[in-house]
């Protein structure tokens, strides 16, 4: 009972959370310059790209670097997921485990915040008159003037989060099985971009085999540049 009543308190969060994300892409069709927001996310994407180089090269790692850089951190477009998502909330309640529903509610969260977050950088961008030449330097500048260091800790710890429950994921055995038995259906029924989300998900971590130090790295790293960017405005690019 405990369980339903868990799994019925994720559905609506993420049902809510949905919306929230749903409401900042629409706004972004009417923007006058919309090609302005997925500069930011490839200049983003890049940017992670050489912070988790060794990530990246790791045989280990690799599928975890890049399903963080792709899935959850990069410069993917959502919407087709998060429409699928709005669709079957109610579906996902009864279908899947308390875990990987909760999965998909914290890959919400990060990308709601990482949206509202990169929508305050291209408006610090634009009236620094940076945005269709972006540095490090300008980046500096705009990040610091968009402040929200909590929204930014927070977004750190989602990806911790989101780390953990995939890992705890691949340790229960029926999950493996219900993510196989629910592909083609889930294709025909037009959820193909959640099913693949998932599945990609806990495959990398599954290959992993242990996820704490993948995690140690990423969250030591990215809170290290956050606090060097609140403190020093003239911080160098990560290496």
């Amino acid at each position: 009972m405990d369980e339903e009543l868990d799994k019925q308190a994720i559905g609506h969060e993420l049902a809510a959370c949905i919306t929230e994300a749903r409401e900042l892409r629409a706004a972004r069709v009417a923007d006058p310059a919309p090609e302005d927001f997925p500069r930011l996310k490839e200049w983003q994407a890049a940017r992670l790209a050489r912070t988790y180089a060794d990530l990246l090269a790791s045989k280990r790692y690799n599928p975890a670097a890049e399903f963080f850089l792709s899935d959850l951190y990069g410069p993917k477009d959502f919407r087709t997921r998060d429409e699928e998502l709005a669709r079957v909330v109610p579906i996902m309640v009864h279908m899947l485990p308390a875990r990987a529903l909760l999965t998909l509610l914290e890959a919400v969260k990060m990308d709601t915040l990482s949206e509202s977050l990169d929508s305050a950088m291209v408006l610090a961008l634009r009236k620094a008159g940076r945005m269709r030449k972006i540095d490090w330097p300008a980046y500096v500048t705009a990040y610091r003037a968009c402040g929200r260091k909590q929204d930014r800790e927070l977004q750190i710890a989602l990806i911790d989060k989101i780390g953990k429950t995939l890992d705890r994921l691949t340790r229960m055995p029926l999950i493996r099985y219900s993510l196989k038995l629910m592909n083609g259906p889930a294709h025909l029924a037009g959820l193909g971009a959640l099913h693949s989300f998932l599945q990609r998900g806990y495959d990398a971590f599954s290959y992993m085999k242990g996820a704490d130090e993948f995690l140690e790295i990423v969250t030591a790293r990215e809170t290290a540049l956050m606090k060097e960017l609140f403190a020093n405005p003239n911080a160098g690019y990560p290496e």
